[in-house]
Parts: C-alpha cells; sequence; structure tokens
C-alpha cells in the first residue's frame, strides 16, 4: 500500500517515452482499456504523440500522461493512466497540470473518458461538454 508521504519521490519527466513494455504494464494494471496485446499498436500510439508525461518512482513507470497538440488551439488528451498504488495522491492532476503548462494557455484540452473515470475530471478542473462527436474504430 502507498503511503502518502511517496508523493514527494515521484519524479516527472516530459518529452521521454517509456520502454513499451512499461506503458503495457502499466496500462493492464490501471484497467486502461487499450489495445495491450498489440505491441507494435502501442508502439505507434506512442510515436505518434507529441506530448508525453511520466512519473516515476524508484526507476518504476507509475504514471503516464498522452496527448496529441497543435501546441496553440487544442490538445487531444489520449491517456491518463496511474498505477492503481498511488492513485488518490494527486498523481493525476499534477501529470494534467504539467501538461497544461507545455501546451500553454492558448491551447484547450479536451478528452474521451472511460466510463470510471466520469466523475474524476470534473474533480480536477474538466467541464463536462455535450457539443462533441464520435466515428468510433472499427477494430
Amino acid at each position: 500500500m502507498l503511503f502518502n508521504n511517496y508523493h514527494m519521490e515521484i519524479s516527472y519527466k516530459t518529452g521521454l517515452v517509456p520502454a513499451i513494455e512499461d506503458v503495457i504494464e502499466l496500462y493492464n494494471k490501471a484497467g486502461l482499456p487499450r489495445p495491450t496485446t498489440d505491441r507494435d499498436r502501442i508502439e505507434k500510439m506512442y510515436q505518434h504523440s507529441n506530448l508525453v508525461i511520466t512519473a516515476w518512482h524508484n526507476g518504476k513507470l507509475v504514471g503516464v500522461c498522452r496527448g496529441i497538440t497543435d501546441w496553440v488551439w487544442c490538445c487531444y488528451l489520449s491517456d491518463l493512466a496511474v498505477d492503481p498504488d498511488y492513485q488518490k495522491t494527486g498523481m493525476g492532476k499534477k501529470l494534467i497540470a504539467l501538461a497544461q503548462q507545455q501546451i500553454g494557455e492558448q491551447s484547450m484540452m479536451l478528452l474521451l473518458s472511460v466510463p470510471s473515470a466520469m466523475e474524476y475530471y470534473p474533480k480536477i478542473g474538466f467541464v463536462k461538454e455535450d457539443r462533441g462527436f464520435i466515428i468510433n474504430r472499427k477494430k
């Protein structure tokens, strides 16, 4: 079990793409519904992302925030994953704050939430938006 004082030992890194195996392990542990059985697809997701912020504890990947942005108008937050042992420590909020810092004040940040996180995002400053549309992926 993680104690609240561990958050002091967390290091955050911007622009570092972690080993894909570490990403897959984190996604699986966090229960993030991503194609983790398809290593190549996860790798391509990171190759084509231009905003990656990670959280580390004692050399272990414990959080990640991944997005796609043009740096001046919008940023799509593709992933926010925090190891369950580190949830409720403020790590997700810190990762989002660091992402906002990177994209600057001209850019909005938007995302599609997994159902289990619908209550989380308003708590950290996101406003629920009802004007969106989606064409779902076929696989």
